[in-house]
């Protein structure tokens, strides 16, 4: 069934003990706005776990495959919508091959990739199958408060080969660094654009799939290095027409964060904290508001 709604949502989650977004450019260091303090996660984090959820519970079969994934060549997944379509694109030597055809390509990878309709992507690299413009858009995560990055030794006992063994002297021991967060609670915002979902064949199957993800892509993402991750709140506003009734920044100001402890204490729990929808407490994983 198409989308009949404009959807604007808030997107709470924390983490414990762990690093839920390292920055590459800073040694792996959990990201931080350098001028506030406050934690920062991408959205191509964030992106990245709802796809591997989405794979992991439809087994990336059509009409759900992940379009982006670990060591995908795009230009081959391009080439199966031309193939499935019967164009032999041996005959096309032109740069970006697919002719008067990818218009159909592009609507054959909606249809078979759920990340395709959903977030968008830019096909049109080698084997073109054109531009999606995603009906889901998702902001930087960033923490209600400011976060400490902790650092720790840690110490790997084995060594990797017989030379390194032997160098120590029997002293097998590699020193290493880890960095966490000690607690951190953050705050995403979401968009859902009814007039972009029929461009792209996002349904509502499709968006309540998404809602699972939210809920459960912490759940198969475990590691040492992400220590304890939890989704939280999911407050979604539902609009009573295709283009939506309200601005989605006046919808996101009725959402605030309250802080229980005493200021001058450290927050370490998700209880130390309380999330108000214009007053009134949140319970529950997810809460649907008609605007």
């Amino acid at each position: 069934m198409e989308l009949n709604n404009r959807y604007d949502f808030v997107f709470f989650f924390d983490v414990k003990d762990g690093n839920p977004n390292g920055d590459p450019d800073a040694g792996n260091l959990p990201r931080v706005d350098p001028e506030t303090g406050n934690g920062i996660v991408t959205d191509v984090c964030l992106k990245r776990k709802i796809r591997n959820y989405v794979g992991l519970l439809k087994g990336e079969e059509p009409p759900f495959e992940i379009y982006v994934k670990e060591k995908a060549v795009l230009n081959n997944q391009h080439a199966r919508a031309y193939k499935a379509l019967g164009v032999d694109l041996s005959a096309d030597e032109g740069k970006r091959k697919g002719g008067d055809k990818v218009n159909e390509a592009r609507a054959w990878m909606c249809k078979n990739f759920y990340d395709v309709r959903t977030f968008g992507a830019v096909m049109s690299t080698g084997v073109n199958c054109g531009q999606v413009r995603g009906p889901i858009q998702i902001t930087f995560a960033r923490s209600v408060e400011p976060v400490i990055s902790s650092e720790h030794s840690i110490t790997r006992m084995a060594v990797a080969t017989e030379a390194e063994a032997e160098k120590q002297g029997g002293d097998n021991r590699t020193m290493g660094r880890k960095f966490t967060v000690p607690y951190g609670l953050y705050r995403c915002h979401g968009f859902v654009s009814a007039p972009l979902a029929r461009q792209t064949g996002f349904s509502e199957d499709d968006l309540a799939l998404l809602w699972d993800s939210l809920q459960n892509l912490f759940e198969h993402d475990r590691s040492a290095a992400r220590g304890l991750m939890s989704a939280r709140r999911l407050v979604v506003f539902k609009h009573s027409s295709l283009m939506g009734n309200a601005s989605a920044q006046d919808l996101f100001d009725r959402i605030r964060v309250e802080r229980i402890l005493d200021q001058g204490l450290a927050a370490r729990d998700f209880n130390d904290y309380r999330i108000l929808l214009d007053g009134s407490a949140l319970e529950g994983f997810k809460t649907e508001v008609v605007v």
